[in-house]
């Protein structure tokens, strides 16, 4: 049985979306629990909608709501036990979910997270990862939003991070991983980025194959499994692909709309342009992944609709059926061990100074 934490207030919709979302995932997926966090004069009428949903879940009131446009340190000061978000994330912490979901305010849920959970020993800051689709099929991206520049050894980290990440769910032995660069040559790039590569290199660690500098076009090539930058153009790079996306697809409907022979010709290829939205659909890549805390957090899309919400809760599913903080743990400590990064007992730890 997995069990998951529902930040059900999160989002645009609140549990109008939640609540739909968590029943494709019931039909779906028989051993999952959901513990579910809000309002109940907001959640209960939703829920009472949603027999499948009732039957595997267990509902807790919280009188605080997190919004959208909350700051961090706002959402940390007024309340932030009585929260849904707070509590759905403690939850983890206790034990009594193995991950948290929500499509709430990001800034808030990374702060909260950070300070309920803390950072991994030898994690200095935590890296939203993504799933990527590509020609190859799917990829891993971080980071892509929690921490706006990055020196190498956070670099590494991520590199780290994101190998787990991709061996767990994808279930390869030794992921293949890149730096995000400018240039695939060693003389071009930031210092960081080169240093991170030089030291890649040299440690050559057992739990990835590290493929050397990427650009930005081999993202959705595939060309690795695990794509490595800082949060910055990270989190541009995701909003950019997003976009063309959307572009693409207005661009094909108008097309396909334009004369009369087109639109006979769209009826034909009708079974083609479905295949073609369904490797668009962006709700499909729904749901960034906190890696580096002490506990699996999982960021829904603010404005994400039920079948968004839906991926982004199977996304939780899978990290927490994988094991995956056992899977981070494990190779933290055999790189540390042999490659001698840094005195990881002395690593810091993500406190109230972060926030």
């Amino acid at each position: 049985m997995i069990r998951i934490a529902i930040d059900a207030m999160g989002g645009d919709h609140g549990p109008e979306v939640v609540i739909p979302g968590l029943d494709k995932v019931a039909e779906r997926r028989p051993d999952v629990r959901f513990l579910i966090f809000g309002r109940h004069e907001t959640v209960m009428p939703v829920l009472a909608r949603y027999p499948r949903v009732e039957q595997a879940s267990e509902f807790f009131h919280c009188e605080i709501a997190v919004r959208m446009d909350d700051k961090p340190s706002q959402a940390l000061r007024q309340g932030r036990y009585k929260s849904s978000m707070w509590r759905a994330i403690e939850a983890v912490k206790d034990g009594s979910a193995d991950v948290c979901v929500s499509a709430g305010n990001t800034g808030a849920l990374m702060a909260m997270s950070k300070f309920c959970l803390r950072t991994m020993v030898s994690i200095e800051r935590p890296a939203i990862a993504a799933i990527w689709p590509t020609v190859r099929g799917e990829s891993v991206v971080l980071d892509v939003g929690a921490t706006i520049g990055a020196d190498a050894d956070q670099l590494i980290d991520f590199a780290i991070l994101g190998s787990a990440m991709a061996r767990s769910i994808f279930g390869i032995e030794r992921p293949s991983v890149g730096l995000l660069n400018v240039g695939v040559e060693e003389i071009k790039g930031q210092e960081e980025v080169k240093e991170a590569g030089r030291l890649l290199r040299e440690a050559n660690p057992k739990s990835m194959d590290y493929h050397g500098f990427v650009e930005g076009d081999d993202i959705g090539k595939g060309t690795v499994d695990v794509v490595v930058t800082e949060g910055f153009a990270g989190n541009i790079a995701l909003k950019t692909a997003e976009g063309t996306a959307k572009q693409i697809g207005q661009y094909l409907r108008s097309a396909m709309t334009r004369t009369l022979m087109s639109k006979i010709g769209a009826i034909f290829a009708r079974d083609a342009f479905r295949r073609l939205k369904e490797k668009m659909d962006v709700r499909r890549a729904n749901g960034g992944v906190f890696l580096g805390l002490n506990g699996i957090v999982v960021k829904s899309h603010g404005g994400a609709d039920d079948e968004g919400f839906a991926a982004a809760v199977d996304l939780a599913y899978d990290m927490g059926r994988s094991k995956l903080i056992d899977a981070i743990r494990r190779d933290l400590e055999t790189f540390h061990g042999s490659a001698g990064k840094r005195d990881v007992a002395g690593a810091k730890d993500a406190g109230s100074e972060d926030l």
